[in-house]
């Protein structure tokens, strides 16, 4: 088992294409994870897409998207060690876990944010795939 587990959801009401489009983008990871150096395993398209971590962690995060009714959950999971020299502390373990669910949850916010703006509540994407 990894020492950093995240798993999270967020509904999000636009097409998986819109939403993995703004994941695609390079420039969006930088802003998300600067910390972070992310290389591509596996581009699935409006599915999601998978990375290998590398930095001050190692391991692998995802995020899938699953389409779901006039939208997708984005889920968001990381699974990574500390690469620093020393082993965390229990609580500085539990402050960078708490760090890297904040950082995903404010990705996906972030998306759902984007997407979502303009659209009165309970009422279909405009943008939706017929």
């Amino acid at each position: 088992m990894s020492s950093i587990q995240v798993a999270d959801q967020t509904f999000v009401a636009a097409p998986p294409a819109a939403i993995a489009e703004l994941l695609g983008a390079a420039n969006n990871w930088r802003r998300w994870w600067p910390d972070l150096r992310l290389d591509v395993r596996e581009d699935r398209g409006d599915k999601g897409i998978r990375w290998t971590v590398a930095g001050p962690l190692s391991g692998t995060m995802e995020v899938w998207l699953e389409a779901v009714a006039d939208g997708a959950i984005l889920h968001y999971f990381l699974h990574a060690e500390s690469t620093a020299a020393t082993p965390l502390s229990p609580r500085a373990q539990a402050a960078a876990n708490r760090a890297r669910r904040v950082a995903g949850k404010d990705m996906s916010f972030e998306v759902k944010t984007r997407l979502e703006a303009g659209r009165p509540a309970g009422v279909a994407p405009a943008t939706a795939a017929s």
